[in-house]
């Protein structure tokens, strides 16, 4: 029986369905793998099932080749912490969970842009500290959402799952940048340029995949181009943000808001982020829903039983 090492404690299902395939060991400690461990474990186990935050970087792939590991089964959609082609080189095999996670993600994109725009969190740190002194017509004045233009950056899954979302729930326009044209169900215009697109809108909302060629694509200049009234949505990775300059952007009033589930060095959160009330603060919880983590780790589970079974992977990453 293949041996398998799951990276964090996962749902009972997942652990369940993965023993009736594998001899399986689970580490019941939620931190990251460190790099000794994941070059041990490319040793020690026929298969891996990492996660977010285990950084498969190419020196942890620089010994491995005819290593005793033949695939790393991402849990996650994004597998940006993971080498690729080195994991290639060294003979391992890389799969993710696409498709899973669509769903609940961008409904909390949806709860960001609701939240950041009613002043949700503002309002309940106020109630909390008990601070609210009554209802009166001018409280807390935010910006209505329905019938307002949401951009949206990268029209994946995800992307097209939050545009449907804000189109056909709140009525809004919705307007993208992609890297190619996309052939969707409602409408939506394409932007060819990013500062064009973030001058053009009330929400700017990230949906990106993470990597080095997205990192830092929300800069100073994209800040400056939008309007002092729009807030921007980051459920994509934190690194796509420059999160200075959106911290500049926020302390100075050049933009209305923002609602972030992703940060650029996980789980530090900036001091100065923590403390600016216009900013709406989510401890990365997109996929956070039981039914989805479940369905994540059974993805991941098949990924890995097909593989050892000689069929074609499901989900092999591109």
């Amino acid at each position: 029986m293949k041996r398998i090492l799951i990276t964090r404690p996962m749902p009972a299902r997942v652990i369940a369905e993965a023993e009736a395939h594998f001899e399986v060991e689970m580490r019941e400690d939620n931190t990251p793998l460190k790099p000794g461990q994941m070059k041990g474990a490319l040793a020690l186990y026929d298969g891996i099932l990492p996660t977010l935050g285990d950084q498969f970087a190419a020196e942890v792939f620089a010994d491995a080749t005819g290593c005793r590991c033949r695939i790393l089964a991402n849990f996650g959609v994004g597998y940006n912490h993971i080498d690729v082609a080195a994991a290639r080189g060294a003979g391992i095999a890389v799969t993710n969970t696409p498709g899973a996670v669509t769903d609940a993600t961008a409904d909390i994109a949806l709860m960001l842009m609701l939240m950041s725009a009613r002043r949700a969190g503002e309002g309940e740190r106020m109630l909390r500290a008990g601070r609210w002194t009554g209802w009166n017509p001018t409280q807390m004045l935010g910006t209505h959402v329905t019938g307002k233009t949401v951009g949206i950056v990268g029209m994946g899954r995800i992307g097209q799952a939050i545009a449907r979302r804000c189109h056909y729930g709140f009525g809004m326009a919705v307007a993208y940048h992609n890297r190619s044209a996309k052939a969707v169900d409602f409408p939506a215009r394409q932007v060819e340029s990013l500062a064009a697109l973030a001058g053009q809108v009330d929400f700017l909302v990230l949906a990106v995949p993470g990597g080095a060629s997205t990192q830092g694509l929300i800069g100073a200049e994209v800040l400056a181009a939008m309007r002092p009234t729009a807030h921007l949505v980051n459920i994509a990775r934190g690194d796509v943000v420059d999160e200075a300059a959106l911290i500049d952007a926020l302390r100075e009033g050049r933009i209305a808001g923002a609602g972030l589930d992703v940060y650029a060095r996980e789980p530090e959160v900036p001091e100065v982020l923590r403390k600016l009330e216009n900013v709406t603060l989510l401890p990365h919880l997109g996929t956070a829903s039981q039914e989805v983590r479940e369905a994540m780790g059974l993805m991941a589970v098949e990924n890995l039983r097909a593989f050892f079974a000689g069929e074609a992977l499901p989900n092999p990453v591109a």
